[in-house]
């Protein structure tokens, strides 16, 4: 495909989303403590929480930091919640598995060439939590 019908396909694609909600799921992965190569992964197969968590973890070269099983959990549950993952289904209901949305994917492509996202600063940092505070008066 030409870079310049590629550049309208992304375009229009990033054109489905409001603004604001594609900038609180770009800073809600640039504060989690995962490596792009755990989006790439999810965004050919379902990757299961206990490859994401812990030693496995930092094996796979999914995590920036050794994290615990719940923290892993509680950060992948923050990015379904903004858009960017999901749970994978088998015939038996949900999985420990999770996979990239359609905006996950979008937003991957803006950096698979790197090994990490940018690193979030403290405002972002301030801004995300807000986010989930906000969002879990609502649960």
């Amino acid at each position: 495909m030409p870079t310049e019908s590629l550049r309208q396909r992304d375009d229009k694609d990033f054109a489905e989303y409001e603004p604001q909600i594609l900038q609180r799921a770009e800073i809600a992965l640039r504060c989690a403590p995962f490596k792009v190569k755990l989006f790439a992964d999810m965004a050919t197969q379902g990757v299961n929480l206990r490859a994401i968590a812990g030693n496995d973890g930092i094996k796979n070269q999914y995590l920036t930091s050794l994290t615990s099983l719940i923290i892993t959990e509680n950060s992948l549950l923050w990015l379904i919640q903004v858009g960017t993952l999901r749970r994978e289904v088998d015939g038996q209901g949900i999985t420990d598995s999770f996979r990239l949305t359609p905006m996950g994917h979008l937003l991957l492509d803006k950096w698979r060439s790197q090994s990490t996202f940018p690193i979030a600063n403290l405002g972002d940092r301030l801004q995300n939590f807000w986010a989930q505070i906000q969002i879990s008066r609502f649960l």
